[in-house]
């Protein structure tokens, strides 16, 4: 019998300081909230596309964490593993944007605050920073923005870069040279650029033909 309690012991060595029905209670409402951020990203987010896919992982990457956490906090052995394993991971992702890192570190926060029993001022700060989120976003200098990836390339010698600034600086309200390339087969260059209310990106797009 005492061989069949240690063991039991050695399986589960904090089994009675884990509370099953808050444990319960808290992993419902961060699911609740993990799918709150979700729809609020998908509906809300600058990114044209990718969406959906960063929006199925804001759930799945807040359960996750909530599991360490409940694993991890009955135990200082484990939480002292967890920090090793941690310290040797690298990540390798396909995150361009900033905006979904906010998102994914939401995501994280939300996992850890309610894995750690937290669930009031966890539920209240998740809601008012999605609150900020939309107050910020609605803003209508932001919302009408939009930036576009500008590549072009050209081939004729007699056409400097100069030439298409000209061309597009009347047009822009705003205009940032990220790359320019020169080489014998051709030259390319890179800008952002917001197109001026009055003008659309169709506008631009026929200045440029016109030097070609």
């Amino acid at each position: 019998m005492n061989n069949l309690l240690d063991i039991n012991q050695l399986i589960n060595p904090n089994i009675d300081q884990l509370d099953i029905i808050p444990t319960l209670f808290s992993f419902f409402i961060c699911v609740l909230m993990s799918f709150i951020v979700r729809d609020f990203y998908i509906k809300r987010s600058f990114s044209l596309t990718g969406k959906m896919h960063i929006g199925s992982i804001i759930p799945v990457l807040s359960t996750v964490v909530f599991l360490v956490i409940v694993v991890v906090k009955s135990s200082l052995a484990l939480s002292l593993g967890l920090v090793g394993a941690l310290s040797i991971v690298r990540f390798r992702t396909p995150i361009k944007e900033p905006e979904e890192l906010v998102y994914l570190f939401l995501a994280i926060a939300i996992g850890l605050g309610y894995g750690a029993g937290q669930v009031l001022i966890t539920t209240i700060l998740s809601l008012s920073i999605l609150l900020i989120i939309f107050m910020w976003l609605s803003n209508r200098n932001i919302a009408k923005t939009s930036e576009y990836n500008l590549v072009i390339k050209w081939t004729k010698k007699d056409v400097a870069f100069e030439d298409i600034l000209r061309e597009i600086s009347p047009l822009a309200e705003n205009l940032k040279l990220v790359r320019l390339d020169k080489g014998s087969s051709g030259n390319t260059s890179v800008m952002l650029i917001v197109p001026d209310e009055e003008h659309p990106i169709e506008a631009i797009s026929n200045n440029l033909y016109a030097l070609d």
